[in-house]
């Protein structure tokens, strides 16, 4: 239990330090004290550990399960391996349906808690941590005893916290899957300086460190992890699953038809060539204005173009804002639809395209888009923006290319769309290079490098 009472002091003290920041006397920001100790009682009454829990695994995302397809296909690999799952995050979009109709995989929501919505906004903030952890520690507690429990960051606040203290109270180990920085998110919005960011940096380091294993995304994460923050972490590419692949005609005319019932740019769209990109992300790391300024480069080509249908998916904060910018463009042979769509429609869409447009720059500049892993999952050539550690990726000229700016990925449509269709053009050539590649998929990334390391705990 000696682990179990230094978690409780740390994960105490950090709620105390948030009450205190938002301005708290000390009186009310020593209640998470009471609150957290008051668990600790019950959960030293729990039964003995079961040795069935072996056999038992939580995925965590403080997110909405539907758009967290890394932590689904992480799911899938535990159920696939024997392993019952319990998926725990927000019922917002749909998961996908190989996670529900998945016997070993039970899904448990938790709530978005908004917290106290008067005062200071610091006061606010700090409000729904502390509410979002007392909710997360006692779904956590009240779970059947876990040999794992592997959480997504970010979001890690206060998740991070709150997950270690519960895989030390009930005996499994804490698994992060680093996806990116927390606090290089917040810094998008309230810059690098703001008091929660620097506080959002040091817990996230704190308690990064404490975890029994860690994965990234990347390799440049892997060793920006090692070296700023001592944190040894194994790199777990983004790999498409199976269900991503070339689109036959026929579905491809299936999908088409349903969507013209709601979307009438789609009337038209067996007899137009059209780029597919996919936006509106959850972060401001994508500026939709520069493919709308290539856009109108394109469209003011004398040259013979085709035209295009720009599929842009997705949903987040910026979509209306876009949307009505989008509304008051008139391109010239050129359609732009924001449509959402289901799960299983979506690697439909990308196996029907002809080019990928991602505008992802990271906001730590060390994870990938996992819209370009999808992509080239269906063997689509992609144009994305430049930044650090795309290369990871991306292989300019060679399965795609890469661009700085709307100028550029001006002139790149051009040169791409010129000759379309043309079995010698660039577009084939990308598209060739990626069938050829035989690029590895989620199951055989997941056995190679998760696997060893349930094995390794196991033994």
């Amino acid at each position: 239990m000696a682990d179990a009472n230094a978690a409780v002091v740390l994960v105490t003290a950090s709620l105390v330090l948030l009450g205190l920041l938002a301005g708290l006397s000390l009186p009310w920001a020593l209640l998470p004290v009471a609150v957290v100790a008051f668990i600790f009682v019950l959960a030293r009454s729990l039964k003995a550990r079961d040795e069935s829990a072996l056999q038992n695994a939580c995925v965590l995302v403080l997110g909405d399960l539907g758009r967290s397809p890394r932590m689904q296909y992480h799911a899938l690999s535990l159920s696939r391996h024997g392993y019952n799952v319990t998926l725990i995050g927000f019922l917002g979009t749909k998961p996908h349906q190989d996670v529900l109709e998945d016997d070993r995989i039970d899904i448990v929501p938790i709530s978005e808690l908004k917290g106290i919505r008067v005062g200071p906004k610091i006061f606010r903030y700090a409000s729904k941590v502390v509410l979002q952890a007392v909710q997360l520690l006692y779904v956590l507690l009240k779970m059947e005893d876990q040999a794992y429990i592997l959480m997504q960051n970010p979001p890690g606040l206060p998740g991070i916290a709150v997950a270690w203290l519960a895989s030390r109270l009930c005996g499994a180990q804490f698994v992060i899957d680093w996806h990116n920085y927390g606090y290089s998110i917040m810094a998008l919005t309230l810059g690098e300086k703001h008091l929660i960011v620097k506080v959002a940096k040091w817990y996230e380091k704190f308690f990064g460190r404490v975890s029994d294993y860690n994965l990234c995304v990347t390799n440049a994460m892997r060793h920006d992890l090692q070296k700023n923050w001592n944190i040894r972490a194994t790199t777990l590419y983004d790999k498409p699953p199976s269900i991503f692949r070339e689109t036959p005609l026929k579905l491809q005319h299936e999908l088409f038809y349903r969507l013209a019932s709601v979307y009438p740019q789609f009337r038209a769209c067996v007899n137009v060539y059209f780029c597919k990109m996919s936006l509106f992300p959850p972060t401001e790391d994508e500026d939709f204005s520069v493919l709308l300024k290539a856009l109108e480069g394109f469209v003011e080509e004398e040259r013979n173009l085709p035209s295009l249908l720009c599929v842009i998916t997705g949903k987040g904060p910026l979509k209306d804002h876009y949307k009505k910018i989008i509304d008051s463009k008139d391109f010239k042979h050129v359609q732009i639809c924001t449509p959402w769509l289901e799960a299983e429609d979506y690697p439909v869409l990308l196996g029907s395209a002809d080019l990928g447009v991602c505008l992802h720059t990271s906001s730590s500049g060390l994870d990938l888009p996992m819209k370009v892993v999808d992509m080239f999952g269906c063997c689509l050539p992609v144009c994305a923006i430049d930044f650090q550690c795309l290369d990871e990726l991306v292989k300019h000229e060679e399965n795609g290319l890469i661009f700085k700016d709307s100028s550029e990925l001006s002139l790149q449509l051009k040169m791409l769309f010129s000759d379309f269709p043309n079995e010698q053009g660039k577009l084939s050539l990308f598209r060739q290079n990626l069938r050829e590649n035989g690029q590895q998929r989620w199951d055989e990334n997941w056995d190679h490098n998760v696997l060893p390391l349930l094995k390794e705990h196991c033994d």
